[in-house]
């Protein structure tokens, strides 16, 4: 394996709220190889997101990374000046958010916010970024392009402006991008395209850190899955690995929940429970009230990353 674009040694973000404190992500450590699609799975809450915009900078009161490192190619840059962050955000890291809407300027055209990336960070004549935008905006399967740049975010459908977010993340060719829920908006044939689209920008360097709850897309792309609940990573292993022998019950529970639609059945399988509150985190193991394997250990002590099996599986279970 070469050289990793980001690392994320025990990252501890938290929200500080009247109530207590919220520990939306715990202890959480991770690679991004350079050149490769890296995924995190998991249901809606479970830190996924924040996990993302604490790596970005981007985690605003009452929320505060509280410690842990976050490398990018060897550098730490949780605590760089904000000055030197904005420079690195669009040029050697991205993000595509989850709400198009809100992350748009609702009174500039389309294509000025596209464009702007480019001249914000790359040093080429304003008619050069027009075309390139052009040319962005059509591989992500904005056609017309060239009419499209003039009309504001209301303009356009959701999947409309999903793609544009996507063009003004890729646009600059960073390092590292960060994909949230990148797909979400779109029919699967724009997604098909945006997949590849995402493939190809591997093939000329660019780490991505995928971020989902679909399992399918995951499964599609991704070189390597990370698998987090209530905060923690509990599973990581290759893609073909995870898929195939599951070792975590999280893990077993969200596969069978997914391709419980292809068996001749009209039952739909799905994890007892409910995600715990964070505020109110049971004793031990996160997962044991919803768990149907759990034993006295799991309910009173918070297991470690175990091997699992074949090397670089790991699963935060006694059970492994």
């Amino acid at each position: 394996m070469g050289s990793n674009t980001l690392e994320i040694r025990q990252l501890n973000t938290s929200f500080l709220t009247q109530k207590g404190e919220v520990r939306a992500v715990m202890d959480v450590s991770l690679d991004v190889p350079e050149g490769k699609i890296t995924g995190i799975v998991g249901e809606s809450g479970c830190g996924k997101s924040v996990t993302a915009k604490s790596v970005m900078g981007l985690v605003k009161y009452p929320g505060k990374v509280m410690s842990g490192e976050i490398l990018l190619d060897g550098r730490d840059i949780r605590d760089i000046p904000e000055k030197e962050k904005c420079a690195l955000r669009g040029s050697e890291v991205s993000m595509i958010f989850q709400e198009p809407m809100t992350s748009l300027n609702p009174v500039i055209r389309i294509g000025k916010q596209v464009e702007e990336a480019l001249l914000l960070h790359k040093d080429i004549p304003k008619e050069q970024a027009r075309i390139r935008t052009v040319e962005m905006l059509e591989s992500v399967g904005i056609s017309d392009a060239g009419n499209r740049m003039r009309c504001y975010p209301h303009q356009l459908s959701g999947g409309l402006r999903q793609r544009v977010m996507i063009a003004m993340a890729m646009i600059c060719r960073p390092k590292l991008l960060i994909a949230d829920e990148p797909t979400t908006a779109l029919d699967v044939t724009v997604e098909a395209q945006i997949l590849r689209l995402m493939k190809k920008l591997c093939s000329g360097g660019t780490s991505i850190l995928l971020i989902s709850h679909n399992l399918g897309v995951i499964a599609q792309i991704c070189d390597y899955v990370y698998v987090m609940y209530a905060g923690r990573i509990v599973e990581c292993a290759d893609t073909v690995t995870l898929f195939d022998h599951p070792a975590h019950p999280y893990t077993m529970g969200l596969l069978r929940a997914a391709t419980s639609l292809r068996q001749d059945t009209e039952i739909l399988e799905t994890i007892p429970g409910v995600v715990p509150n964070l505020l109110h985190l049971p004793k031990g193991c996160s997962f044991a009230p919803r768990c149907g394997s759990c034993g006295d250990r799991c309910r009173g002590e918070m297991p470690l990353m175990y091997e699992a099996g074949e090397e670089g599986h790991m699963a935060r279970c006694f059970m492994c």
